[in-house]
């Protein structure tokens, strides 16, 4: 299972179009609200609610990676959560796939995550992507992380995942059927 948590204050393009990428490609995907109910408060006061809470989850789970959508002060919001740590720690233990987006791979800089890595994110954040070489593309890749600049990357992002879960080409055809 792939986990996309969110938090009051998270973009909303930047977690549901990856979102609903990643459905059409099959692959298992569950928001994850990090408050006490579904319904999570985007940065432009649109209410999602998320498929299940982190009281749904433990770190017992099986996953593929997790994913952490940006805007603020949804990514402070998603740095501050426990649950949150708990599961970048377990991603990066195992060696799943971590993706992040805008401001969001800051969260990764402060852990140290992003050291001697290629990355990008939201411009003037460079500085707390601790130790990364910033890259300025769109979506960049490295190893088991991927990271995206802001809410005009998130179709890109998606892709990027799928690609990462499957392969090139398979990202291609899913990519295609939605430019129709």
């Amino acid at each position: 299972m792939y986990y996309i948590f969110l938090a009051d204050g998270f973009e909303e393009i930047e977690a549901l179009c990856p979102y609903d990428l990643l459905l059409r490609a099959g692959i298992e995907v569950k928001t994850v609200s990090i408050n006490e109910t579904t319904a999570v408060t985007g940065t432009h006061n649109i209410v999602v609610h998320a498929d299940i809470t982190t009281a749904d989850i433990s770190l017992d789970d099986e996953i593929s990676g997790i994913m952490l959508p940006g805007g603020m002060p949804g990514a402070s919001n998603l740095e501050a959560n426990e649950t949150v740590q708990a599961f970048i720690t377990k991603a990066w233990e195992e060696g799943k796939l971590i993706s992040a987006i805008c401001a969001a791979p800051f969260v990764l800089g402060n852990r140290g995550l992003l050291q001697g890595k290629n990355a990008t994110c939201f411009p003037g954040f460079e500085d707390k992507l601790k130790g990364a070489r910033c890259t300025g593309e769109k979506v960049v890749t490295d190893g088991n992380i991927i990271t995206a600049k802001g809410m005009g990357a998130a179709f890109d992002l998606g892709i990027e995942i799928i690609k990462y879960f499957k392969d090139e080409e398979f990202a291609l055809s899913v990519k295609a059927k939605t430019q129709a």
